[in-house]
C-alpha cells in the first residue's frame, strides 16, 4: 500500500512542478507585455452603409484624424459633415458636395483629448449628408488603429 501512495505522490509532485513552471512562464510573458492584445490590433476604418468606403486614414498624436472617403453610393452627397466620438471628439461641418464615384480630399478632423502616440485608438464615425431630394441621412462607421 505504501508503494502505491509513494508512486501517486511522486506523480502529483512531478506534474505539479511542471504546471507551476508553465504558469510562471505565462505570468512573465504577460508582465513584460508580450501577450498584450493591443500589439496585434488590426487597423480598420469601415462604414455600415455599402457604397461609402474609407480609402485611407491616419490618427496623429498632434490631435487630428485624417480620412479619405470614396462615394460609391450612386448619387451625389451634398452638405457633407463628419464627426468622430470615442477616444476623441471632433467634427467638420459643411464640407460641400462629394460627387458619385469621387474620392474626397483628405478630411482632417481636429480632436480633443487624443491618446498618446503608439496607443490604441478607437472611434465612432458619423458621416452626415443631404440627398438630391433634400433628405438628411447619417451613416455610421468606426475607426480602430494606433496613434502615430
Amino acid at each position: 500500500m505504501q508503494k502505491k501512495a509513494q508512486a501517486a505522490m511522486e506523480f502529483l509532485m512531478t506534474y505539479g512542478w511542471a504546471i507551476l513552471v508553465v504558469l510562471l512562464a505565462i505570468a512573465a510573458l504577460a508582465y513584460f507585455g508580450v501577450l498584450t492584445p493591443d500589439r496585434f490590433l488590426p487597423a480598420s476604418c469601415v462604414f455600415t452603409q455599402p457604397g461609402l468606403s474609407c480609402e485611407d486614414f491616419k490618427v496623429d498624436s498632434d490631435g487630428t484624424v485624417t480620412l479619405v472617403v470614396r462615394n460609391g453610393m450612386g448619387r451625389d452627397l451634398r452638405n457633407v459633415s463628419i464627426s468622430i466620438s470615442g477616444d476623441c471628439a471632433g467634427n467638420l461641418d459643411d464640407l460641400g458636395t462629394l460627387a458619385n464615384g469621387q474620392r474626397s480630399d483628405p478630411y482632417v478632423i481636429p480632436c480633443a483629448d487624443m491618446p498618446d502616440a503608439g496607443s490604441r485608438f478607437s472611434g465612432d464615425i458619423e458621416f452626415a449628408y443631404t440627398s438630391d431630394a433634400g433628405i438628411d441621412h447619417t451613416i455610421t462607421g468606426g475607426i480602430t488603429t494606433r496613434v502615430q
